[in-house]
């Protein structure tokens, strides 16, 4: 799950205060993720997509590659569950749909868990601006991994 990124925005207009895994968020409280966010430094480059959310649902997809090759891809889906959590489901290169679940949300990031996977562990997305922030780490903060996309 190296390739493990995702998301993009469309801004919220006002703050919202936090919320921790016990209070109700709902999907459209993401809506600062939907669109296209690419980054390329060096020939290399990495892009991801999300629809903007719509009947408790986004998708995403994400890919990276080098000139003019892809190196990699993970479809993405963020779902309220029939439990009411919101979760992010990762499939990378094909493989099964990993769940995480949301844990921490504001008005510009989103943190989502699943300690029972190796790796990642967690995945938080943050908005500054333009830019959105992507980090995926192992359990307790281990061997963190961070992208930055531009809006396009």
């Amino acid at each position: 799950m190296k390739h493990l990124i995702a998301i993009a925005l469309a801004c919220i207009g006002a703050a919202a205060p936090p919320a921790h895994a016990g209070d109700a968020v709902t999907i459209d409280r993401l809506a600062w993720l939907g669109g296209t966010w690419a980054a390329e430094t060096d020939g290399r480059w990495s892009e991801e997509h999300w629809t903007a959310p719509r009947g408790g649902l986004m998708l995403g997809v994400n890919r990276n590659g080098a000139g003019t090759a892809a190196r990699g891809f993970e479809f993405l889906r963020i779902q309220t569950g029939a439990d009411g959590v919101v979760t992010y489901w990762a499939a990378p290169a094909g493989q099964a749909p990993v769940p995480f679940r949301l844990t921490a949300a504001t008005a510009d990031s989103v943190t989502f868990e699943n300690p029972q996977h190796d790796y990642p562990a967690v995945i938080t997305y943050r908005r500054d601006g333009d830019r959105l922030h992507a980090t995926i780490a192992g359990p307790d903060g281990a061997r963190p991994m961070s992208w930055t996309w531009q809006r396009r």
